[in-house]
């Protein structure tokens, strides 16, 4: 067996420890169970991470990393929300199904909710909904005082929603209701 080293074997631990993360849940996590999973040692994890918590925040960023969704510019503010929400159905569903399933007891050790795991992926950059909502009051389609952090999340966060009662991906018509029913009325309404 060929020794990893520096980026590739960061990387080979990283997706072993997503791989325990999504199989046993935080609670059954150990680092143990992650060393053989990966082909090392604990005192190579230790190297990396001090504990636990870290190296699961580390699995977190990687995942969302490694599924990079673009944000779109169809010309539209509908346009724009319908497609990055199927395009985050095809990329990242399993994280936020994750986030639900496996994640209740890091919640509980760490003190924290889902919004530091979403800040820790979005890593500083504008979220998609900052993005899509500049775009949208830049192109005159909505009134920029409209853009509150409330209301430009909603639409992401009705789709969340959608993902952590169901655990699946929401479907095209769900996608539609979301943004043309709410949504849009929403942030198009004069004001």
């Amino acid at each position: 067996m060929r020794r990893r080293r520096g980026s590739s074997l960061q990387e080979a631990l990283l997706e072993a420890a997503w791989a325990e993360l999504t199989e046993r849940g935080y609670a059954g996590f150990t680092l143990e169970a992650l060393a053989k999973r990966a082909g090392t040692s604990t005192p190579v994890l230790y190297r990396r991470w001090t504990d636990k918590r870290e190296i699961i925040e580390a699995a977190i960023a990687h995942a969302s990393a490694t599924r990079p969704v673009e944000v779109p510019d169809t010309g539209s503010l509908r346009g724009d929300l319908i497609a990055i929400m199927q395009a985050t159905n095809r990329a990242r569903v399993d994280l936020l199904a994750a986030a639900t399933v496996h994640l209740g007891s890091y919640f509980d050790n760490t003190g924290t909710g889902p919004e530091q795991l979403r800040e820790l992926a979005l890593n500083g950059r504008p979220s998609a909904a900052e993005i899509i909502g500049r775009r949208a009051a830049d192109r005159g389609e909505i009134d920029p005082a409209v853009l509150t952090p409330r209301t430009i999340n909603l639409p992401f966060d009705l789709f969340r929603h959608e993902v952590l009662m169901t655990l699946k991906p929401v479907s095209d018509e769900a996608i539609e209701d979301i943004v043309d029913t709410i949504v849009m009325p929403l942030l198009t309404r004069p004001r």
